[in-house]
């Protein structure tokens, strides 16, 4: 991309867009180098988001980065909706890499950095970067999240996400989802940020970032994560890897010996793709190393258990599902019910919560629609005990706007100083103790979730509560 001559005038300041800040003389353009081309659809990307402060923090990443990392980088970024963004033109300074701003539709390169374009979401499709204009009026919408989930999707693997300065809590979940899938993650550290917000939610938030650091010190991870065979080979590629079965059941022993899940029944795809996501994070070349590290390191093996669990989870996550669910299985469900005959629902893996209370929030508009006044009897289950406690705690970030309606929302929550509760109409009208780790969740609430027996495989798990939910009552209508 051809550089301008002129520089735009810059004065103090750290905010991300241009005024009031000092930019670095340009860096001269890298010269070109016979490179084996990467398939726009396979090129690692590392999605980048930062809000208030976030211009000081991009500069510094881009600086540390060397331009040969074989990895494509989007800043996306809260910017002003209705000035013309300089962003772009400022970065360049900082990187011989090639600084573009995504247009409608723009094809991916490695060793490229695409900035968001003001007032647009951006998105991942078939290695091509697609923008959508942001309606007038329309609520809020989470730039960051909405990239970093769409990342998380199309890349797998070979997705990394950055949450840099900024206000607010936009691109915790994101992150989350990156992880979920199989990425890298990294936070800002407070500390060398100048607004703290966003960094302090995405490390707060459990099963987000992986590592905690300043800006340069990222560009340094990043610069040795291109290189691993992880981020570098396609996903199909990377699942074909073996693992000697020796030592894999070792992995599964020390696992089940610290606690109580027996994971040697998990789809073999999963458990290598999860134990070569946490050698490179802790730079371990060999699965005989690993092995040793985790008999020294017990927290290394509660580690790779959560991310053996990790999910990603949240409320009315596929939306034409849940609509499908609406307008077609409940009120078959409902047709002709009794009012003392009680709607039984179990959600196995109910993770945080956000499906078990998706569907009681579905059941009650279908009920309250039609006047129907049955029971709701729910189930909600788990191996996880930290994500149980949160689940029955009720407590979500403020982000969970961007996928529960304004009404849903005064409906059926209530706003709290960091972001939303489960409203207290839906948790607190009646439960029933089944003993103390089951409960069951009743009538117009989602009172508490249970943990499944940890003594036993995710899968035997789940029919041993199958067979105790049967013992209690006849299965859902739905079953």
């Amino acid at each position: 991309m051809a550089r301008k001559k002129k520089a735009s005038k810059a004065v103090k300041g750290r905010s991300q867009e241009p005024a009031e800040t000092k930019t670095p003389a340009p860096k001269k353009a890298a010269k070109k180098r016979a490179v084996r081309p990467l398939e726009a659809a396979h090129v690692p990307v590392v999605g980048v988001g930062a809000s208030a402060g976030g211009l000081e923090a991009f500069t510094e990443l881009l600086e540390g980065l060397p331009d040969d990392t074989g990895m494509a980088f989007v800043l996306v970024s809260h910017l002003s909706h209705t000035h013309k963004s300089m962003l772009s033109e400022l970065l360049a300074r900082a990187t011989r890499m090639p600084v573009k701003e995504a247009g409608k539709r723009t094809a991916l390169s490695a060793n490229h950095v695409y900035v968001i374009p003001p007032n647009m979401s951006l998105s991942l499709s078939d290695g091509y970067l697609v923008t959508k204009a942001i309606p007038q009026g329309r609520r809020p919408v989470m730039v960051i999240d909405s990239f970093l989930r769409s990342l998380a999707e199309k890349r797998g693997s070979q997705a990394i996400g950055v949450i840099l300065s900024g206000t607010g809590t936009d691109g915790t979940l994101g992150l989350a989802a990156i992880k979920a899938a199989g990425g890298v993650t990294f936070a800002q550290d407070e500390r060398s940020a100048k607004y703290s917000d966003m960094p302090r939610s995405a490390s707060a938030e459990p099963g987000a970032a992986d590592f905690i650091l300043p800006p340069p010190e990222i560009a340094r991870q990043l610069a040795r994560v291109a290189r691993h065979p992880y981020v570098k080979q396609a996903p199909p590629d990377l699942e074909e890897q073996p693992g000697p079965r020796d030592q894999l059941a070792k992995v599964f022993s020390l696992i089940r010996t610290s606690g109580g899940v027996d994971f040697s029944c998990y789809k073999p795809t999963t458990i290598k793709r999860r134990i070569s996501r946490r050698m490179l994070l802790r730079q371990i070349d060999s699965l005989e190393a690993y092995v040793a590290r985790l008999r020294q390191d017990p927290a290394e093996v509660e580690a790779l258990s959560k991310d053996l669990l990790i999910n990603v989870t949240g409320f009315f996550r596929d939306p034409d599902t849940f609509q499908a669910l609406s307008d077609a299985v409940i009120p078959k469900i409902l047709e002709g019910r009794e009012p003392n005959d009680p709607v039984r629902v179990w959600v196995a893996g109910c993770s945080s919560g956000e499906e078990a209370y998706s569907i009681a929030i579905c059941l009650l508009e279908a009920m309250e629609k039609r006047g129907v006044t049955s029971p709701i009897q729910i189930f909600a289950t788990d191996v996880d005990k930290d994500a149980i406690e949160k689940a029955r705690e009720g407590r979500y970030r403020e982000n969970i706007a961007a996928d529960v309606s304004p009404e849903r929302l005064r409906a059926y929550f209530t706003k709290t100083t960091d972001g939303y509760r489960i409203s207290k109409r839906v948790r607190d009208l009646s439960s029933s103790q089944l003993s103390a780790s089951r409960t069951l969740l009743s009538r117009g609430s989602i009172l508490s979730v249970a943990a499944t027996s940890s003594s036993t495989s995710p899968q035997t798990s789940k029919n041993a509560c199958w067979r105790r939910f049967t013992m209690l009552s006849s299965p859902p209508a739905c079953c």
